[in-house]
């Protein structure tokens, strides 16, 4: 089997963790267009900010692992309770006002039928198309939540710290295993990372140690210069 099925079928286990009870086409009648709706803007405007492709995949997976993908992650805070946006994870997601015009452009089509967790599932998926990517269908129907707790965000979002042993035991806690993990952690290749990811203690110890190996000090070099150079 070949990894690009391999990456679509993990992306499909990742939707699952939102609702069974989804279909394709499930706007078929209700809104025949909002799929062409979404892929239509995503082709036109993607390519001139491709680097907006991953941030809306990373969106993507960080509303799938809180409560399921249900659009909480663009959920304001309320007076009593902060939203999953401003919890630590989410402070650097980028994509907002691309999925809100998306979603306005829907509403002047089909108002009130298409919900944001659908299109936050469906742009992540043209947008990693659109960049060379590969396709995978989108089961649709999902609801979008009611409730944003940035706590929640925290305790569910696998940390850029978390080891071997913590990362597996975070998706397993979501139905999806080491393969999972697997592709899904490669998705990274079509974005950046952040530099804070590599500056902990804990990393530098590590970097420390592999300096002592061949190739340690040219990839210490390497990814000291592009710290330095920044994104």
């Amino acid at each position: 089997m070949s990894i690009k099925f391999l990456l679509i079928f993990s992306l499909l286990g990742l939707l699952s963790v939102a609702q069974a009870d989804l279909k394709f086409g499930f706007y078929v009648k209700s809104c025949p267009k909002a799929e062409n709706i979404v892929f239509q803007y995503v082709r036109e405007h993607i390519p001139h900010a491709p680097s907006l492709a991953a941030a809306l995949l990373r969106m993507h997976f960080h509303d799938c692992f809180v409560r399921g993908c249900d659009a909480s992650v663009l959920l304001n805070s309320t007076s009593k309770i902060p939203a999953e946006k401003t919890s630590p994870p989410n402070l650097s997601l980028r994509g907002f006002d691309f999925i809100d015009k998306i979603k306005s452009l829907i509403e002047e089509e089909c108002p009130g039928v298409v919900s944001c967790a659908d299109i936050i599932s469906l742009v992540a998926r043209d947008s990693v198309l659109v960049i060379g990517g590969p396709f995978w269908n989108v089961p649709t129907g999902r609801r979008d939540g009611l409730i944003s707790n940035a706590t929640e965000a925290l305790n569910n979002i696998p940390a850029p710290t978390f080891n071997f042993t913590a990362l597996t035991k975070s998706f397993a806690n979501k139905g999806l295993d080491v393969t999972d993990l697997f592709l899904l952690s490669g998705a990274h290749t079509i974005g950046v990372s952040h530099c804070s990811s590599f500056s902990n203690p804990a990393l530098q110890f590590h970097w420390k140690r592999r300096s002592r190996s061949s190739t340690g000090p040219i990839l210490c070099c390497q990814l000291e210069e592009k710290q330095m150079q920044g994104p």
